[in-house]
């Protein structure tokens, strides 16, 4: 069984991007536009232990923010079991890990990262 411990570099420039956004939405006040690429970083990264677990950190903080105890449980949660189920690539993929949807469940992958997705496994195959 692989385990996953480094996230690839052009799924990382991804990830990067979307915290990015995150950012800057939630800078400018634009919750729901920052949440959404909260939850698309998540998708990003949710196969690599860091980067899993630092978006569902993101996410607590998010809920401590708009004060949703709902969110701030769900998160606590999740970051106890996140990192580790990236480790041995045991994640429900497509999930936008926010409290609202099941931890376990698969979701539809955006195009766009299902697209990154792909060009990755096209260079894990070049190597």
């Amino acid at each position: 069984m692989p385990f996953n411990t480094k996230i690839p570099l052009l799924l990382k420039k991804a990830y990067k991007e979307e915290l990015k956004q995150y950012n800057h939405y939630l800078e400018n006040g634009q919750y729901s536009n920052a949440w959404h690429h909260l939850e698309r970083s998540h998708i990003v990264g949710q196969s690599y232990p860091l980067e899993h677990t630092y978006s569902h950190w993101l996410m607590l903080k998010f809920g401590f923010r708009q004060k949703d105890t709902k969110e701030i449980l769900g998160q606590i949660i999740r970051m106890l079991v996140g990192g580790w189920k990236s480790f041995i690539n045991h994640v429900p993929l497509g999930n936008t890990g926010g409290a609202n949807v099941p931890s376990l469940k698969r979701m539809p992958i955006p195009n766009d990262i299902k697209e990154i997705f792909k060009i990755n496994e096209k260079k894990k195959k070049l190597v």
